[in-house]
């Protein structure tokens, strides 16, 4: 009995797939064997009057394509060789950053528990197994980055004629613990964050990234040129931000290249920073340029993110966070901040403060408002009103109110 044509279903990754071909009038099937060496996608093909006859038939057709395949693959290639490979040769041009990154969780992750085991005998069920063991240590985002690394290393190693199949494809990524939350600093975390250290590089940089919201990788590499503190009834003091620490100084996004009006709490704090820094340069011999860093290291290079980090939460300790009277949380420790944590203080205290989203959002650098509304504002009111208050201002929520009067007690 001839099968009834259905609907095809879209194939996974690296699942082989049937559907229905009306001008043959016959059912196709695809094997997938991952790229070619070429990069293009490998997929042969058969087909049948059936289903049945199909999936009997790509089986088979697999068998006999991976034995051939199999004859030239290193029986004893291993999944640590081929990460060791995809990190020195598949990740030409990217950030050294990056590389750090993807490296640091596969020497962590992935070598230890898999990097012996031979990648041809690799299976499905040996993945789903070792992702699952991993969501009790990593959060999902880390995982989809521990299975990125897998999968992109076996594909190189398949472009190379040292895999088959790319068994990484065939499995789903679980859901792994719940990712530290970001918080914000309250209004009076804030001013006494702002009194700490007085005069010092940390306490200045801290002005601008808390009162002005500019990302840390767009700070560290800030020079006095983009800097304007002057005051004036025509010109009001603004800092440039038109580069980054990412690749070829770019910032994240075409909306982040923007120049924002600084408060002049800011602009006399870094006016203060900036004499401070010449006369240090005066007793060194050195000369003071104006396309230099605004916030240097000791050697005059562009401070690191750890380096930041550390000034930050040692801020932190002597402005007291974390201690009474504004502790309320277990984390509200200071080495559990991060600096990125100022710029979610900038759009809450913002937003709490009445500012409307869209407008945060164009001075944050953000395309639209809703990763502002979803990831950095952390409204600090217990109490969301804004609804209420309208339906209030709509329907009259006074003495004329057309709603219900609750019954007079007896």
């Amino acid at each position: 009995m001839t099968e009834t044509p259905e609907r095809p279903r879209r194939a996974g990754h690296g699942e082989d797939s049937i559907y229905w071909d009306k001008s043959k009038n016959r059912y196709i099937g695809a094997v997938s064997l991952g790229y070619t060496p070429a990069g293009k996608r490998n997929r042969p093909k058969v087909s049948g009057k059936t289903k049945t006859e199909v999936r009997r038939k790509l089986r088979e057709r697999r068998k006999q394509l991976e034995a051939a395949a199999g004859a030239n693959v290193p029986a004893r290639y291993t999944v640590g060789q081929a990460v060791t490979d995809w990190l020195a040769q598949g990740l030409k041009g990217r950030e050294a950053s990056s590389v750090d990154t993807y490296r640091s969780l596969a020497d962590t992750h992935i070598v230890p528990d898999l990097g012996k085991a031979n990648l041809r005998d690799l299976d499905a069920d040996e993945l789903d197994e070792w992702l699952e063991a991993k969501t009790d240590d990593l959060a999902t985002q880390s995982l989809k980055m521990v299975h990125s690394i897998l999968r992109r290393s076996i594909t190189h190693a398949q472009r190379r004629g040292k895999a088959v199949r790319n068994v990484a494809e065939w499995v789903e990524v679980p859901d792994g613990k719940p990712g530290r939350p970001s918080k914000s600093l309250t209004l009076e975390q804030a001013e006494a964050v702002l009194r700490a250290k007085p005069g010092t590089w940390i306490n200045a940089y801290v002005a601008v990234a808390l009162l002005v919201g500019i990302r840390t990788e767009e700070l560290r590499p800030l020079t006095w040129a983009h800097v304007h503190t002057e005051v004036s009834d025509d010109v009001q003091p603004h800092v440039d931000v038109w580069r980054s620490v990412r690749r070829h100084g770019e910032t994240k996004t075409r909306k982040s290249r923007r120049s924002l009006a600084m408060p002049r709490q800011v602009a006399y704090v870094l006016e203060a920073h900036r004499n401070r820094q010449r006369e240090e340069r005066l007793a060194i011999g050195s000369e003071w340029c104006a396309d230099g860093l605004v916030f240097p290291d000791d050697n005059g290079e562009q401070r690191s993110a750890l380096n930041v980090r550390r000034n930050f939460r040692a801020l932190l300790r002597e402005a007291k966070v974390g201690e009474p009277p504004f502790e309320e949380h277990a984390f509200d420790i200071p080495d559990e901040w991060t600096t990125r944590e100022l710029r979610t203080s900038f759009v809450s205290l913002l937003s709490d403060h009445g500012i409307a989203i869209e407008v945060i959002a164009r001075v944050v650098g953000h395309s639209g408002s809703n990763t502002t509304e979803r990831v950095y504002r952390k409204q600090l009111r217990p109490v969301i009103t804004a609804g209420a208050e309208a339906m209030d201002d709509i329907f009259g929520g006074g003495a004329d109110s057309t709603a219900t009067e609750p019954p007079e007690s007896a």
